[in-house]
């Protein structure tokens, strides 16, 4: 193995260069961000409404309900749902806390299913299995499942709809990182690619600045054609309140303000080109690094939001150790899987008992990915990886 260059005279290389982005699209930031301070409309104002129209309309969804952050969309979808005590959700081992935070937040219980090697989504194979014990031990009420869009691809919703159909469980799918992203859907003999916001009964998402789609800050919100589900979360976002001023129900204090709406108005002008330079960035790692490293899948169909891209190999720290020092940031997402965290060790998985999930967080390391990524910049990042290995 050669080791890579200690140090290097060329510029930091940002894991999300969100000061590109701003330098292109500051000007309209500032204008909607101003308009706002002009007229005062902190709260629910008009850019929260114009934002909620757009992210319908984008993503093809019946309704999109604005909220503080992508959590608490989690979990005021499953109070919408109905979900609460005695249920059983199931969720991914290898993703974000929120996950499986928000279940228990709205009181059910959180079961892990381990992932697909190929697509680090969930296993449909594994759920059904994770369902089956479920009903066997008794106890607790399989529910619904949460299936992840790892990294900005779609889980195989697809097959996971079938499975909840046939078990009668709700689907609620966490976006957080796909927002922007499609899949191939079989409509009878022939198949529709859909949008994220339209893969499951209910979506939720987040604005978090490294996001595909980021604001200034936290933000989030929930994408639904079920007009009931999204009746309840704007009740819910604004303490179970109702348009004639009854609390219904006890709910949240999570809405989007009208700035953060303001931010990503304007980013929304731009984000379909960010999501082409996303996928050609992609492109441009997979031709370089595929035949050395382990890549993400480059689908035929479907089209990841390429939130992360991320690489997989038994050396992942040495190789994070050369990008670190050639001044190339980036990440492991996630070093632990959930189940392995000491805040769920009380939900009956232990070390061993989902072992892709286990095996992947020993392996995953994030590149530089963003909307603004050259291909110069990529060569440079390939080029310190392949000098390592």
């Amino acid at each position: 193995m050669v080791a890579a260059a200690k140090q290097s005279a060329s510029p930091p290389i940002p894991l999300v260069d969100l000061q590109k982005q701003r330098a292109a699209l500051g000007n309209r930031i500032r204008a909607g961000m101003e308009a706002v301070m002009a007229r005062g409309d902190f709260i629910l104002g008009a850019p929260v409404t114009e934002l909620e129209a757009k992210l319908t309309d984008f993503s093809g969804a019946g309704a999109a309900i604005t909220v503080a952050n992508g959590t608490d969309a989690l979990q005021l979808a499953l109070m919408a749902m109905g979900v609460g005590r005695g249920d059983a959700v199931f969720v991914p081992a290898f993703t974000f806390a929120a996950t499986a935070g928000a279940v228990v937040m709205s009181g059910a219980t959180p079961v892990f299913v381990d992932i697909d090697d190929d697509r680090l989504t969930m296993d449909p194979v594994q759920l059904e299995e994770q369902i089956a014990g479920v009903r066997k031990a008794g106890g607790l009420r399989p529910r619904a499942i949460i299936p992840v869009d790892l990294f900005g691809r779609p889980a195989d919703y697809p097959t996971i709809l079938g499975l909840a159909k046939a078990e009668g469980l709700l689907v609620l799918a966490d976006a957080a990182q796909s927002f922007g992203a499609t899949q191939a859907t079989p409509q009878g003999a022939t198949k529709t690619l859909g949008r994220v916001g339209t893969l499951a009964p209910a979506t939720t998402i987040s604005f978090y600045p490294s996001k595909p789609l980021g604001c200034f800050g936290d933000g989030g919100a929930i994408l639904t054609g079920d007009l009931a589900i999204a009746e309840a979360c704007r009740r819910l976002r604004g303490h179970g309140f109702d348009h004639t001023g009854e609390a219904r129900q006890v709910g949240l204090n999570s809405r989007l303000d009208s700035l953060q709406a303001a931010v990503l108005l304007a980013k929304m002008e731009a984000f379909e080109d960010e999501l082409r330079a996303r996928r050609q960035a992609a492109r441009w790692y997979d031709t370089r690094l595929s035949a050395k490293l382990r890549t993400p899948l480059l689908e035929t169909e479907d089209h990841s939001a390429w939130a992360v891209y991320a690489i997989r190999s038994p050396l992942r720290d040495i190789l994070q150790q050369a990008l670190t020092e050639a001044g190339i940031a980036c990440a492991v997402y996630y070093r632990k899987p959930l189940h392995l965290h000491a805040a769920y060790a009380g939900f009956g998985a232990g070390s061993g008992s989902l072992p892709t999930s286990e095996k992947v967080a020993e392996e995953v390391l994030a590149l530089p990915m963003h909307g603004y990524l050259d291909e110069a910049t990529v060569a440079r990042v390939c080029d310190t990886l392949l000098a390592t290995l």
